[in-house]
């Protein structure tokens, strides 16, 4: 009962930036946290960064700690990543993921392509 909606995906250059946005609808009232993962052909998805819902404790993976910075706007029932420094390996499909209730039940978006040429 919760929909996710991802956007801001493109193709960039080595070393540009870009910001991915997660619209969640539905539901909200029940959300915990959300997270990004991304998934590049042939390897399998990844966590790359968290947030909690109330009290906005976040973690990343160290592939990208430093690079990317995730966020949060409640008002709007949106999450934001900011992502800088980019690299060729960061080309993958990001995608949006909630966590309900503690993580009981979670949703996926549906994805957004992230290419970085070098």
């Amino acid at each position: 009962q919760v929909q996710l909606v991802e956007s801001g995906g493109g193709l960039v250059q080595a070393g540009g930036s870009l910001r991915l946005s997660c619209a969640a609808s539905g539901r909200t009232f029940g959300i915990t946290g959300m997270n990004w993962f991304r998934q590049a052909p042939g390897k399998e998805r990844a966590f790359i960064a968290g947030i909690n819902w109330s009290g906005g404790d976040t973690s990343y993976a160290d592939s990208v700690k430093g690079r990317f910075t995730i966020s949060r706007d409640n008002a709007k029932n949106t999450m934001y990543l900011q992502m800088n420094s980019l690299k060729p390996e960061d080309t993958a499909v990001y995608y949006c993921h909630a966590e309900i209730n503690g993580a009981t039940r979670t949703y996926w978006g549906q994805g957004t392509q992230v290419t970085v040429s070098s």
